[in-house]
């Protein structure tokens, strides 16, 4: 699969037209980047999409070294002004990722799980926020194809 876990939600949010308007295109990949000597005034809403790491299966006992199948887990970070409108974001983001892998025309990750915390308030930010954790299964087959787009 040529794409990471993490890129496939980036990519579900960024093209869901109320998720872009409503956080007026305040989605992230990883961080929000701030020089370190200015202070992070991100308006809110905003959402952080975080790759989370991954553990290869181990497959069988007839594999050699590693499987074509990892357990990949990423992270959407959901900020808000009011727990009300971080509960309705996640909404919006769990319907944009759904319907986006269910529409995918490659080999779509495999939900194994999703877990979140509650709303949870920040005062060095200062928001509410809410973080949805993904595990999902997929495969780690990449073609030439994939190699390629990888270099540019």
């Amino acid at each position: 699969m040529a794409l990471e876990l993490d890129e496939i939600f980036y990519a579900a949010l960024t093209a869901n037209e109320t998720l872009t308007s409503d956080t007026g295109g305040r989605i992230y990949s990883t961080c929000v980047e701030v020089p370190p000597t200015d202070q992070d005034n991100t308006p809110l809403p905003y959402i952080i999409i975080t790759d989370d790491g991954l553990q290869n299966d181990p497959g069988t006992k007839d594999n050699v070294w590693e499987s074509e199948e990892d357990r990949v887990q990423a992270s959407v970070e959901i900020c808000a002004a009011s727990p009300k409108e971080v509960k309705r974001l996640t909404r919006l983001c769990r319907k944009a990722i759904a319907d986006y892998i269910e529409a995918m025309q490659t080999e779509p990750p495999y939900l194994v799980s999703l877990t979140t915390d509650g709303t949870a308030w920040d005062w060095t930010k200062p928001c509410y926020y809410k973080t949805l954790q993904y595990q999902c299964d997929m495969s780690n087959i990449q073609d030439d194809e994939d190699d390629e787009q990888d270099e540019e």
